[in-house]
């Protein structure tokens, strides 16, 4: 019998603790919440994502809710929780400090403006004040209706566009402006009347079978480190690790059990799936889970192909090669009995995370049907009586703040195709379980000790200082153990505490890998928890835990930290380029210096371009400080192909100006004309048709398809720019080197 192609979409919604403890070290004492993302994120993404799919009943899906999200939500829900944008936005203008004034016009305008703020006239307004006349302005020539305003807007905005039917909130919308002190109390009132709905509507639709609620250990640890630190050199036998090796593998099973408490209590039954955090799974772990009674588990292939030794190859369309392998549940047999785990595919997930909120939303949709449509074509001809399962499983809040509308018009394109598709069926991963066991089987010893991100644990351990947290929760641990009086249900708040600091998230933004203008409050909070076990304890605090784990300062030169999806004006927006990789342009790096006519590089990718930025020096013009050519030359390493030198003259004899290679596209800077060439045979260079876009005004802006380039997925290379007038050689960089990309 030939099967439909089964799909599981699952949802994962999480937000770490932000609840601070000791106020001895807190910035913002006067506030128990450090950071507002519980509830700005419950208002926006969490309800409408479940109420979205109630209008498909066909459709079936799996939403994961993170305990420490849960805890919170009810702390919000209860007017409990207080948080320093709450405090503001609930104060009387004419109280606000030159302080609290300074803080809203930093912070309240934390948010995508592209999709969140410029929308609405008054809060983009105000932004622009921000941006062009900048902050000191705003805080000498603000009224105080203005600040009422964007206290207003930043709250309202962060409403879901699927409540905005609701009447005071477009009474709201179509006011603009000239809000009171009473609007805003309402607003917040609003804000806690959604978030009283997301757990009920949860358990509602999974009683009636249209999703599967599943849980996560209870703070969100990274369960493989927590037993072993050692297993981050399972995929990087190399790594740096901290000086005291973390061992704590009895502090597993209380995650666990907390986790499956909390979600008995709320859901009224037990939890059949786990996500492991971070989808990190190693052999040490399962028998826990399958002790605690979880049934099944995810992870990212990238797990799976280290798991078999096997690298899952793409087509030139991005479709795995070895369908058979990836779409399946395996059962992974350990001594304390057998769990299923099913694996994510990693870039159809991505494409739903990181890129599809830059396209139209019907294309994209569209876009994300037709992979599922070549999986079915594959399924059919490969093997029609096996049922395949496509799971698709992603973070379930951030990505829609890319998405116009929240997401909602990709949804409901999506949704209604999906909905009315004969060949494509969505179902919990439970679902399918139960209908078609596993039949592949994966020794538990066997499993790779990984995570979703490239299969290991850099993103947690390894680097300084992120090495730097694990040894001071290590000694806090110790610490701990050295109270055996201390137990969970004499000192409750001691073992809180322990399991907060345990989390994923301040190992996540520490380091390099990632970062964000609130880096300095996750580190605040980590040593927070830290302090909470001392003094529960009645233990003294060591002093280091008053000092930062590490410099919050701007960085200098960085690798990219995540996709970009710039708007190509060459206006050079900040937001749009905040996770791209940078390079200075400066006297260290030979002959080009500060007072360069080019100041600094900026590149980064998504599924759909690669982007370059190139910041120039105020007041240059192309022509005269600059050259008027700038010439992009791509670099495969290792791949056979037909390869050119550059096709200017005067070029020096020196790498990796003598390098051969496969691509080049001219810009001329005075017309922003592009020119495309691709290397044939004999060093000859032959006109391809571009799609490249150019933008030059505060600073060039440029997307290259990758659609240009005809390279598939996963491919590394390497950029190099030329600067040349009349196709004579000028200068290059960055100097010394190439810049490093890699096809996602």
């Amino acid at each position: 019998m030939a099967h439909p192609l089964y799909v599981a979409l699952i949802w994962h919604q999480h937000q770490p603790l932000y609840k601070g403890r000791d106020s001895s070290i807190s910035l913002s004492a006067h506030s128990q919440y450090r950071l507002p993302w519980v509830r700005l994120h419950g208002t926006k993404d969490y309800l409408d994502l479940v109420l979205l799919l109630a209008r498909y009943p066909k459709l079936h899906q799996t939403v994961n809710l993170v305990p420490s999200l849960i805890l919170q939500l009810e702390d919000y829900i209860a007017g409990t929780a207080f948080d320093p944008y709450l405090a503001v936005s609930l104060t009387p203008t004419e109280q606000l400090s030159q302080e609290q004034r300074q803080f809203i016009i930093e912070h309240f305008f934390d948010a995508n403006h592209h999709t969140l703020i410029d929308p609405h006239p008054r809060y983009a307004e105000l932004y622009h004040q921000r941006q062009d006349k900048g902050k000191a302005w705003c805080l000498e020539n603000w009224q105080l209706q203005d600040y009422s305003d964007l206290l207003a807007w930043h709250n309202l905005a962060w409403i879901d566009p699927l409540f905005w039917d609701d009447p005071e909130i477009a009474a709201w919308l179509q006011q603009g402006r000239n809000f009171t002190l009473s609007d805003r109390q309402r607003i917040y009132s609003k804000q806690r009347d959604i978030l009283s709905r997301i757990i009920p509507q949860h358990r509602e639709m999974q009683n009636a079978g249209q999703l599967e609620v599943t849980t996560t250990p209870y703070m969100h640890p990274i369960l493989p480190l927590l037993a072993d630190t050692n297993s981050g050199r399972v995929a990087v036998p190399s790594m740096t690790l901290p000086q005291r090796r973390f061992q704590w593998a009895e502090d597993i099973p209380r995650h666990l059990y907390k986790a499956w408490e909390l979600y008995q209590d709320r859901f009224g039954r037990e939890p059949r799936g786990l996500w492991p955090s971070e989808q990190s799974v190693s052999p040490e772990i399962l028998p826990y889970i399958v002790k605690q009674g979880f049934n099944w588990i995810v992870s990212d292939e990238a797990v799976l192909g280290w798991t078999l030794h096997h690298f899952f190859h793409r087509d030139g369309a991005g479709n795995v090669c070895e369908p058979e392998l990836l779409y399946r549940p395996y059962r992974l047999e350990t001594a304390a009995g057998d769990l299923v785990i099913v694996f994510r595919d990693h870039r159809l997930s991505d494409l739903i995370g990181f890129t599809y909120g830059s396209m139209p939303a019907k294309q994209a949709a569209t876009d994300l049907v037709g992979h599922l449509e070549a999986i079915a074509h594959s399924h059919k001809h490969r093997q029609p009586d096996q049922p395949w399962l496509v799971t698709i499983a992603l973070d379930g809040e951030n990505c829609w703040e890319f998405y116009p509308q929240d997401g909602k018009p990709f949804l409901e394109n999506l949704y209604q195709t999906l909905s009315d598709h004969p060949q494509i069926k969505l179902v919990t991963v439970s679902e399918f379980l139960e209908k078609f066991p596993p039949t592949a089987t994966i020794p538990g010893e066997q499993l790779h000790s990984g995570s979703w991100v490239d299969g290991s644990f850099t993103t947690w351990i390894g680097d300084p200082a992120k090495n730097r947290a694990w040894d001071m929760l290590a000694e806090a641990r110790s610490l701990l153990a050295k109270h055996p009086e201390a137990t969970e249900e004499n000192n409750p708040e001691a073992w809180e505490a322990l399991y907060a600091a345990e989390g994923s998230d301040w190992f996540w933004w520490f380091g390099e890998g990632h970062t964000s203008n609130q880096d300095a409050i996750f580190d605040q909070l980590f040593r927070e928890h830290l302090c909470g076990i001392y003094q529960a304890l009645n233990e003294p605090i060591p002093p280091y835990l008053r000092q930062p784990v590490e410099s919050h300062e701007a960085l200098g030169d960085h690798r990219p930290q995540g996709f970009i999806h710039p708007v190509i004006d060459g206006m050079g927006d900040e937001q749009d380029w905040d996770r791209a990789g940078r390079l200075e342009v400066g006297g260290a790096r030979g002959t080009m210096h500060k007072s360069s006519a080019i100041q600094r590089l900026w590149y980064g990718v998504d599924h759909l371009n690669f982007y370059l930025r190139v910041d120039l020096k105020q007041g240059v013009q192309p022509g005269r400080d600059l050259p008027s050519e700038l010439h992009l030359l791509w670099f495969y390493p290792d791949r056979t192909m037909h390869n050119s030198p550059v096709p200017l003259e005067d070029i020096p004899n020196e790498a990796p100006l003598n390098y051969l290679y496969h691509h080049q596209l001219e810009i001329n800077l005075l017309t922003q004309s592009v020119h495309f060439q691709e290397a044939g045979e004999h060093h000859q260079w032959h006109p391809r048709y571009s799609r490249a876009s150019v933008a030059l005004n505060k600073c060039l802006e440029i997307a290259v398809p990758w659609a240009d380039l005809q390279m598939p997925p996963d491919y590394p290379l390497r950029l190099v720019l030329v600067l040349a007038d009349e196709g004579s050689f000028r200068s290059y960089l960055p100097e010394n080197t190439l810049i490093p990309i890699e096809v996602p």
